[in-house]
């Protein structure tokens, strides 16, 4: 700071004007939008055709797995049933490999039912990341656009100037450039690359 002041001095006393005169602010023109730009991660992703397509096909992969859960319990049930009635009417030696093969069978549906949730779970977990992926090149072009150096999730701001929150031009312009995703079901391609 003493070094700044010492070189005002001089030029000051080398051009004869007061070191007033540089303390104005320099203008680099007129810049659209704040530097800083706002957005509403959560808000783009369920509101773009993307995120609501992706949700619409995990609530039917979650309806799809709900309906099997409760036809197998059905089906189980039924045969639990069956399998106490005929104990009571078969030798145990008979009964038990009996019993044995159906808690197999017990065993094994659920551990595959279990693994479809799990591949559920792992797809909604992993949805925002790669929609974050697909559209960092369009919100790195708003931000270019607009000369905004960074962007704060509008969870953290408490005030804004008008025009800060780029949500809404981004929200249009994922839309225009990703769609909802084309053609092949997100939930698979997800899928298959989480494995």
């Amino acid at each position: 700071m003493r070094a700044v002041y010492v070189v005002l001095l001089c030029l000051t006393a080398w051009t004869g004007h007061s070191a007033v005169a540089f303390a104005q602010p320099l203008s680099l023109g007129r810049v659209e939008g704040p530097p800083i730009a706002v957005l509403d991660q959560e808000r783009l992703f369920n509101q773009s055709q993307f995120g609501l397509r992706l949700q619409a096909e995990l609530e039917t992969a979650s309806a799809e797995l709900a309906r099997q859960n409760r036809e197998i319990e059905q089906s189980l049930a039924e045969e639990e049933l069956a399998l106490t009635e005929q104990r009571n009417v078969m030798p145990s030696a008979d009964f038990a490999p009996l019993a044995e093969e159906f808690d197999l069978r017990v065993t094994a549906l659920r551990d595959e039912q279990a693994a479809r949730l799990r591949e559920i779970n792992l797809v909604a977990d992993s949805a925002p990341g790669v929609f974050i992926e697909l559209t960092t090149p369009i919100i790195q072009q708003i931000l270019a656009e607009r000369g905004a150096a960074a962007v704060l999730d509008a969870r953290a701001v408490i005030y804004a100037a008008d025009g800060a929150d780029i949500t809404s031009l981004a929200l249009e312009q994922i839309d225009s450039v990703l769609g909802d995703g084309g053609d092949l079901p997100l939930f698979e391609r997800l899928s298959v690359e989480d494995d």
